[in-house]
């Protein structure tokens, strides 16, 4: 899994994105940037009001790459590893943070921390769980668009 204390940019792709729920209150003000990055060999599976990545062969979920202020850096983390119940070494931990390769939207490869779903959680999901198509967050529902009635 990597070193858990290296500084890596993060990579969110659900309630974290900007616009999500959960943005303004852990993310807003205390980023040097964030831009728009994808993550190849994953799935996005839908649970109650969030989205799980998964590690899959041939999927790829988009979301956010945030690199967060060094001066918050710390606190943050913490603060992102709270809200996703990461607790490395529990066995009811919910999410694991790892550093993978996320693509930025010129191709270009970065390292970065993904918070995916815990084995027990992904396997369930891959059973019987509703994956997100085109991984994205929020999924697109169907009456959204192209619907004329009113």
């Amino acid at each position: 899994m990597g070193d858990r204390s290296a500084r890596l940019p993060v990579f969110v792709y659900g309630t974290l994105r900007p616009g999500g729920r959960h943005h303004a209150r852990l993310l807003r003000g205390r980023t040097d940037h964030e831009e728009p990055a994808r993550l190849p060999g994953a799935a996005l599976y839908e649970g109650p009001g969030f989205p799980y990545a998964v590690e899959e062969p041939g999927g790829e979920v988009h979301g956010h790459l945030i690199a967060p202020r060094a001066a918050d850096y710390g606190e943050l983390l913490a603060g992102l590893d709270a809200l996703e119940g990461y607790r490395p070494g529990e066995p009811a931990t919910f999410y694991e943070r790892c550093a993978r390769d996320v693509l930025r939207a010129d191709g270009r490869a970065v390292r970065a921390w993904v918070y995916f779903a815990a084995e027990p959680v992904a396997r369930g999901l891959r059973a019987g769980g509703t994956r997100v198509p085109g991984g994205r967050w929020p999924p697109e529902r169907a009456e959204r668009g192209g619907s004329a009635r009113g």
